[in-house]
């Protein structure tokens, strides 16, 4: 008995057909990974930032003997944080260090800043309490900076100055708290960052206010 022949076709991707469709499945798998390790830096662990609060105050006055310059008080950009520490065990009652990176998203996307400009910054605090719901950390930027980026002109509202804000929290090495004004995730690894514009609060003229309110700056 003889049985027809049968022909079976297998059909074999390109390489080049391949490579965009991998590239696609490692663009997505990185976004998931970025996300989740977002997630895990913020949710069920010790350290939370709570708030994140950008405002314009003016540069504060002073009082001195001697003679007195003309000046008019500028507006700063204050950036402030509120985070929160309670350890899992009952030993740890202050944190020598905690190291927070700022990133400030100015939103002053033109032709000359087709992105606009992504401000950061780094700031240490020490002697950090443990069991605390409202610590503070506050970085500023100054008019003069303001003005750099914003063609002379200080913006009149925080809102208007900002596009979003990331801060996260660095406990011995290790990012343990992550948090946007606006958006989520890991989002200004895709900005090139322009560092030197965000100041601590030691290098400002709030230096000396707010003792008690603000955790206390390394000196560098």
């Amino acid at each position: 008995m003889t049985y027809p022949s049968s022909t079976i076709t297998f059909q074999v991707s390109s390489p080049l057909l391949l490579r965009p469709r991998l590239i696609l499945l490692a663009a997505a798998t990185a976004c998931f990974l970025t996300t989740t390790v977002s997630l895990r830096a913020q949710a069920g662990t010790e350290f939370q930032i709570t708030k994140i609060d950008p405002s314009l105050p003016l540069t504060p006055a002073t009082t001195f003997n001697g003679s007195q310059k003309p000046a008019i008080p500028k507006k700063w950009l204050e950036v402030e944080v509120s985070f929160s520490w309670k350890p899992r065990t009952t030993t740890d009652k202050y944190a020598d260090e905690l190291t927070f990176n700022y990133y400030v998203l100015l939103a002053n996307r033109g032709m000359a800043f087709p992105q606009g400009t992504l401000l950061s910054g780094q700031v240490t605090h020490t002697t950090v309490p443990a069991g605390q719901n409202d610590l503070k950390s506050v970085m500023y930027v100054s008019p003069r900076t303001l003005e750099r980026y914003f063609d002379g002109k200080i913006p009149s509202s925080a809102s208007s100055a900002v596009v979003d804000i990331g801060v996260t929290i660095s406990y011995k090495g290790q990012v343990v708290a992550m948090k946007s004004l606006k958006g989520s995730g890991e989002w200004w690894p895709q900005f090139q960052q322009t560092t030197g514009g965000l100041l601590n609060k030691s290098e400002t003229p709030f230096a000396p206010l707010y003792w008690d309110y603000y955790e206390a700056v390394k000196k560098q």
